[in-house]
């Protein structure tokens, strides 16, 4: 008994070691990643190859094995209409970009695909919902976040895991339509059909008090919605969703018959701004994410390769068609009756008509709003110019608003 306590006691100190380590390394991570030296880790700029670098050097230090086409790098250009206020070089009228690729070469038969996007806005010349002067958007949470608990995983995973091979991409172009992700699996670094799963984390920052934590594409694989649930034990209010397609880079290995799982803590007043930076950042939640995501990848480690299922996508044809919005951030986690808003654009129609972040769209004009399906058929029942009432429940109490888009 005296022996199995000390055992236990070591065990429990280690935990505890690399818990605290892990902190400091995630807020060391996060803080290079969002410094103003990088200027918004736009791609194709000297900040974004500066991340590129760092990344790199990280991947280096862990022990992971290049897996670029040019050691840890693999570049790609895109063409694009230079905007003037950029500050990309496009000399040649295209716009270059890198992925960094590292591997852990298991001898397994299948590979594990952990990624994140690295680039961010710059100065805001692309996607910038600021409304003021060119500045640096610091994307500490977009997507700063995701990639230090990237290299959480793989420091944890180099140690601890070896059942699969593990390929950790931090992806470049994302905030331009995933360009780097869609390169990627078009130009492979290693064999797609050997891939069992991927996993990606975009904008992992900001765990709320309710410890609120979006899955999305627990569709793309009948083990996700049994698993996750199982391994939650409670410790996040889990909000999941089943669609492989979304805005981020695990679309682009979904639509390779891939199954994928991206993490999401949740848009905020300060996505695309400025004010997204590392102040803000919740470093024990995005701990705590890291461990979830340990213990899923683990827990698959030993059961071979998963099954692929595609999920069904929304028909375009059916979607809501709207000329007009409030000029609001959604908040995606609310699984509640209506339309919660987790940030309001400066100066847009529910800035000048008094809504604030928290406030619950219940009803515009004669549309009962109850999700965010029914908040589109709403506005799409207006036009520029038009008046209107909408319905808002601030707290306990319900209010009207008189607002004209």
């Amino acid at each position: 008994m005296k022996h199995l306590f000390i055992l236990l006691s070591f065990v429990l100190l280690a935990q505890m070691g690399w818990s605290q380590n892990g902190l400091t390394q995630l807020t060391s991570d996060v803080t290079y990643l969002a410094d103003d030296k990088l200027e918004g880790r736009e791609i194709g700029t000297k900040g974004e190859e500066l991340a590129a670098i760092f990344i790199a050097e990280r991947y280096a230090e862990i022990g992971l094995t290049p897996k670029g086409t040019d050691g840890y790098f693999q570049t790609f250009s895109r063409k694009q209409e230079q905007d003037p206020h950029s500050t990309a070089a496009a000399d040649t009228g295209r716009v270059v970009g890198r992925n960094v690729a590292g591997f852990i070469d298991n001898g397994a038969k299948t590979t594990v695909v952990i990624g994140a996007h690295y680039d961010h806005l710059g100065y805001g010349s692309h996607g910038s919902l600021h409304s003021g002067e060119p500045a640096i958007h610091n994307g500490a949470d977009d997507n700063a976040s995701g990639i230090a608990v990237m290299l959480m995983l793989a420091e944890k995973l180099k140690s601890d895991a070896k059942s699969n091979n593990y390929l950790f991409i931090a992806f470049s172009g994302e905030e331009r339509g995933l360009w780097g992700s869609n390169y990627f699996t078009k130009e492979p670094t290693l064999k797609l059909d050997d891939v069992n799963y991927m996993i990606n984390m975009d904008m992992v920052g900001r765990l709320n008090e309710e410890n609120t934590l979006a899955i999305n594409g627990t569709g793309t694989s009948p083990i996700w919605k049994s698993l996750l649930p199982e391994l939650n034990k409670s410790e996040f209010k889990l909000v999941l969703s089943e669609s492989g397609v979304g805005p981020s880079d695990h679309t682009s290995f979904y639509l390779k018959d891939i199954p994928v799982l991206h993490f999401f803590t949740g848009q905020h007043d300060d996505y695309h701004k400025p004010s997204d930076d590392v102040d803000k950042v919740n470093f024990d939640g995005m701990h705590k994410i890291g461990g979830f995501i340990f213990s899923l990848i683990t827990n698959l480690d030993d059961g071979g390769k998963i099954k692929f299922t595609k999920t069904k996508e929304p028909d375009a044809s059916s979607s809501p068609r709207f000329s007009v919005t409030l000029g609001v951030v959604p908040d995606y986690l609310f699984d509640g009756a209506g339309m919660r808003i987790s940030g309001v654009k400066e100066g847009r129609t529910a800035d000048n008509a008094g809504m604030i972040e928290g406030d619950i769209v219940i009803k515009m004009g004669k549309i009962e709003v109850t999700d965010m399906q029914s908040y589109m058929q709403g506005l799409s029942a207006f036009k520029k110019g038009d008046k209107t009432k909408v319905v808002i429940k601030r707290g306990e109490k319900t209010i009207k608003k008189k607002v004209q888009f």
